[in-house]
């Protein structure tokens, strides 16, 4: 698999986000080989995030019947040194999307978790460049067990600030995945700076025990300690290296 070309090309728009501090104990397992825990202004946070994926490809190929659709994750944040570049990332915990090919190529590919489940969305504003007031809402899960994540702003999007939380959220370009014998694979991502919200309203209101683990109520079960919207854009995921110990 050529390294260089970008093995997933697609949009990600309308994204929620909403963040929660939590006991990095909580994380310390979970945390992939190779990486250590990155922390905002001493904080361990997770984010559950929403947004829709859009004309998604594979090696440039268009996905038949799988090209849009939404996807909600539960994310926290690490942080590895290659040759004292600080590489800032995402590690996923749980993962939802509608499509079970999506989900089956994620595992299989990055050993993702990855689950596939009905989804609903409702996005409501004027386009996501200029929208001063709007609100998005995800839903997903087998009813009577629905999930829901909401947001809702009243400002211009803007540009992020230097050293803010939304800065620190948004702004990781490389991921890591646990792999099935322990060890780590690192991929990057490359996307422009996103154009942002805070939020005036968020809310998530879920089974957290059975949705994400019994380790996660204590933090999600709790308001988020900041909540944004984001616009997207076009997003590139490149194939996976593995990292060596």
């Amino acid at each position: 698999m050529n390294r260089d070309q970008p093995f997933l090309e697609a949009e990600w728009r309308h994204l929620a986000l909403l963040n929660y501090e939590i006991d990095p104990l909580v994380l310390a397992p979970l945390v992939p080989a190779g990486t250590v825990l990155d922390t905002w202004e001493g904080r361990c946070l997770v984010s559950v995030v929403g947004f829709m994926f859009l004309n998604s490809r594979i090696k440039g190929v268009p996905i038949p019947f799988h090209s849009s659709f939404e996807e909600v994750n539960l994310r926290f944040y690490v942080k590895r040194e290659v040759k004292g570049e600080v590489r800032r990332a995402v590690t996923f915990i749980r993962e939802f999307v509608p499509k079970s090919a999506v989900s089956a190529v994620a595992r299989l590919v990055y050993n993702e978790n990855y689950e596939t489940v009905p989804m609903e969305h409702r996005f409501v504003g004027p386009d996501d460049q200029t929208a001063e007031a709007g609100s998005l809402r995800y839903s997903w899960g087998h009813p009577p067990m629905r999930s829901v994540m909401e947001i809702g702003w009243d400002a211009p999007l803007s540009e992020m600030s230097a050293g803010s939380e939304e800065e620190f959220i948004a702004e990781h370009y490389w991921g890591y995945s646990v792999q099935r014998d322990g060890g780590t694979v690192e991929y990057e991502v490359k996307h422009p700076q996103w154009m942002v919200a805070r939020a005036h309203e968020a809310r998530l209101t879920c089974n957290v025990a059975d949705v994400y683990g019994a380790e996660f109520v204590d933090a999600l079960a709790t308001e988020p300690s900041s909540a944004f919207y984001a616009s997207g854009s076009l997003v590139s995921v490149f194939p996976g290296v593995k990292v060596e110990a």
